[in-house]
């Protein structure tokens, strides 16, 4: 993962300069859609308009985010699959849409390899496990939470954002480690699930850093673990999953897609856009305050790293057991 001071030291160096020069002179004169498969408000949303900020000028003269939530985010992904391949249109995307749904869906209508085109990947985090006002206080540790949930066993319950995502496995993992059964329940989104959570409506949730860490700060949730290989920085004095117990280390990407066939010059103006747009101060300060850390592969890189976790999450998810019923 890198750090703040190592992505704008490093990543001038990630794609030639003259290459950064040719692609940042295309500038697409139409609106330009980011699309994002979350409601408004949740940790994807939030990072989608930052970037859109940043791209507004370089990449195109206006660049707006079109929410389409649904279908545990596949909408977006089939929205983008089909859409015109001229740079127009664009998915930003956590990980799980792509890389754990063709595992946990029975039919999934896209093939992330085939129909979509890699194009970066913007931010890296990892997840939080976190509890809410329904559990007593005396609950101070994830150890804490599972001996509460054996003993009440009709609230051993925690909130996702979709079914079959990676949070949702996270909480079968943590689930199958302790050797306790828990029911996940799936919400359409971040914003809504720990809505539920804040409200008491659910004991517990897991949610990227970058949705959770305002309500920790402001201590409407109580954080019990991360799942990075460390502790993150914005959570210093919240043990990771490992420190807790509990062999379970995920850490995420939110990237961009752009649709098939798109042109390889579009696909190189857009990675030369966002490759500006992660190392400049302004996206790192934005990214800094919401829990993320910026990040940068080029196209190629990136389709590697996308493959490569569609291997890794096979095995996972088949142990899990777990098969979506759509």
């Amino acid at each position: 993962m890198l750090t703040r001071r190592r992505i704008l030291a490093s990543s001038a160096a990630l794609l030639p300069a003259a290459l950064i020069a040719r692609a940042s002179a295309q500038v697409i004169r139409k609106p330009v859609q980011i699309i994002v498969g979350f409601p408004a408000g949740g940790g994807t949303d939030v990072i989608a308009r930052i970037i859109a900020d940043r791209l507004r000028g370089a990449y195109a003269a206006n660049v707006i985010v079109e929410n389409k939530p649904g279908a545990a985010a596949r909408i977006s992904v089939e929205y983008v699959k089909s859409a015109e391949p001229d740079g127009g249109v664009m998915l930003f995307t956590p990980d799980f849409p792509i890389t754990v749904y063709p595992h946990s869906f029975r039919s999934l209508s896209y093939d992330p390899l085939r129909d979509l085109i890699a194009v970066a990947p913007t931010t890296r985090s990892m997840l939080t496990y976190n509890i809410g006002p329904m559990v007593p206080d005396s609950m101070k540790t994830l150890g804490d939470f599972i001996g509460w949930c054996k003993d009440n066993p009709e609230n051993a319950i925690y909130a996702t954002t979709s079914a079959g995502g990676t949070p949702h496995f996270v909480g079968l993992m943590v689930a199958n480690a302790a050797g306790v059964k828990m029911t996940p329940v799936h919400y359409r989104g971040g914003a809504p699930a720990l809505q539920d959570l804040i409200g008491g409506h659910v004991p517990a949730s897991v949610n990227p850093v970058s949705e959770s860490l305002p309500f920790a700060r402001s201590h409407a949730v109580r954080v019990l673990a991360v799942t990075g290989p460390e502790r993150s920085r914005f959570l210093p004095d919240v043990p990771t999953m490992r420190e807790s117990g509990y062999d379970v280390v995920v850490d995420s990407w939110l990237g961009v897609f752009l649709p098939p066939k798109t042109p390889a010059d579009v696909v190189t103006a857009l990675s030369a856009a966002l490759h500006d747009a992660v190392k400049s101060e302004e996206m790192v300060d934005a990214l800094d305050k919401v829990g993320n850390e910026p990040t940068f592969e080029t196209p190629a890189k990136f389709a590697e790293i996308v493959k490569a976790d569609i291997d890794r999450w096979g095995p996972v998810v088949k142990q899990s057991g777990f098969v979506a019923d759509e």
